[in-house]
């Protein structure tokens, strides 16, 4: 563990960015059967189309869920921790929607390592960048924590 992190620490700042995944209506409509969300901005484009959106958008919570894989697609180095556990967040925002057939990816910032009983706690900055858009859909402090 000691060695994960003074590694870890080392690469507080470092920044890691993932491929690019295009948002589809049926992950969109997967996420609302699964959470009852079935607003008409996500689920109807013809509706959604009438609004300022132009069309459908992926629900901030899907957004922010599907952080889980695509983080995965690039993992950080933390050792050979027994188990990961995902501690919380400190701060979500949704700057922009995410528009249906757009692609997104993550730009992930280390921004605090410290030891904690039996292993490391870090806490990154991940952000949501949608292809062409200026503003990112989605903006999180995540903490993690790897038990040794």
């Amino acid at each position: 563990m000691q060695e994960a992190l003074e590694k870890l620490q080392g690469q507080i700042g470092a920044e890691t960015i993932t491929d690019w995944k295009e948002i589809t209506q049926d992950a969109v409509n997967a996420f609302a059967e699964a959470t009852g969300d079935h607003q008409f901005i996500h689920v109807d484009p013809d509706l959604a189309a009438q609004t300022p959106f132009g069309g459908t958008i992926a629900h901030g919570f899907l957004t922010l869920s599907l952080t889980v894989a695509q983080s995965a697609e690039k993992p950080r180095d933390v050792g050979n921790p027994m188990m990961a556990i995902n501690y919380g967040l400190d701060r979500v925002r949704f700057p922009a929607p995410v528009p249906v057939g757009s692609r997104t990816r993550l730009r992930i910032r280390l921004d605090e390592v410290e030891e904690v009983p039996g292993g490391i706690h870090i806490k990154e900055t991940v952000t949501t960048e949608v292809e062409g858009q200026e503003k990112p859909g989605m903006v999180a402090e995540r903490l993690s924590r790897f038990y040794y």
